[in-house]
C-alpha cells in the first residue's frame, strides 16, 4: 500500500468547519462500511472481524464495531496514545450510522448490484477516510493502534498495518467474517484513494503558516 501523504495544504481558522468535516467523513464511513456488508462480496478487514463476532454474539454490526473499537483503545494505555474528540466521535458515529443504513439498505443477490455496492463502497470509503483524517482532530482507534505500534517497535507503519489487518482478517474469517473479492480489492485501492483525496480536504493551524511566511 502506498504511503498516506498527510502534509496539510488548508488552512484552519475555524474549528466549527473541521467538526463538521470530521462528522460527515465518519457518517460517510459508517455508509461505506454498511453497503459493503450487503454486496456479500467480501469485507474489509475489520469489517470482516465484526461480522463474525456478530454471528457469534447476536450483537448488532454496529454494537460490535463500537465494542471492538473501546477494546482497541484499551491497547493504547501500554502505548501512551493520546485520543482526540476525533477517537471518540469515530466510536460513535461509525456505530450509529452503519446500524441505521443497514436498517434501510437491502442485501443484494443479483451480481450486477453486488458489484455496484462493492465498487460503490469502497470508493466511498476512501472519500471518508480522507474526509475525517484530514480534519486533524484525533485519530480513530485503530489508526492509533497502528502508529502507536510503529512508535514503540521502529517498524515501518506499513508494515505495522499489514500484520494487525492480516491479523484481524484471520480472526474474523475463523469466527465467520465474509472474506473475498471485496476484501482484496480493499486493500489494494484504499491506500491510493485516500492518499489522493487527502491533500483536497486536510487542515493545518493558521500558526503553522503564519511560521512557514516567517522562514
Amino acid at each position: 500500500m502506498a504511503q498516506i501523504d498527510l502534509r496539510p495544504v488548508r488552512i484552519s481558522r475555524d474549528p466549527v468547519r473541521r467538526s463538521v468535516q470530521l462528522l460527515a467523513g465518519l457518517a460517510l464511513y459508517g455508509t461505506s462500511a454498511a453497503v459493503l456488508t450487503r454486496a456479500h462480496l467480501g469485507l474489509e478487514p475489520w469489517g470482516v472481524l465484526a461480522e463474525g463476532v456478530m454471528k457469534h454474539t447476536g450483537l448488532t454490526f454496529g454494537t460490535v464495531t463500537a465494542v471492538v473499537s473501546v477494546a482497541v483503545l484499551l491497547l493504547w494505555i501500554p502505548l501512551r496514545q493520546r485520543p482526540g474528540i476525533g477517537t471518540v466521535a469515530n466510536v460513535v458515529v461509525i456505530s450509529v450510522v452503519v446500524d441505521l443504513v443497514r436498517a434501510v439498505l437491502p442485501d443484494q443477490h443479483d451480481l450486477a448490484w453486488q458489484v455496484a455496492f462493492l465498487v460503490g463502497g469502497v470508493a466511498l470509503n476512501g472519500v471518508a477516510t480522507a474526509t475525517y483524517v484530514g480534519a486533524r482532530l484525533g485519530p480513530g482507534a485503530r489508526d492509533g493502534l497502528m502508529t502507536g505500534l510503529a512508535a514503540r517497535t521502529g517498524w515501518s507503519v506499513r508494515l505495522v498495518r499489514t500484520g494487525i489487518e492480516v491479523a484481524v482478517v484471520a480472526v474474523g474469517w475463523l469466527l465467520g467474517g465474509t472474506v473475498g473479492v471485496g476484501t482484496v480489492l480493499y486493500a489494494l485501492a484504499i491506500g491510493p484513494l485516500t492518499q489522493a483525496l487527502l491533500p483536497l480536504v486536510t487542515w493545518r493551524e493558521a500558526q503553522s503558516e503564519e511560521q512557514e511566511r516567517a522562514h
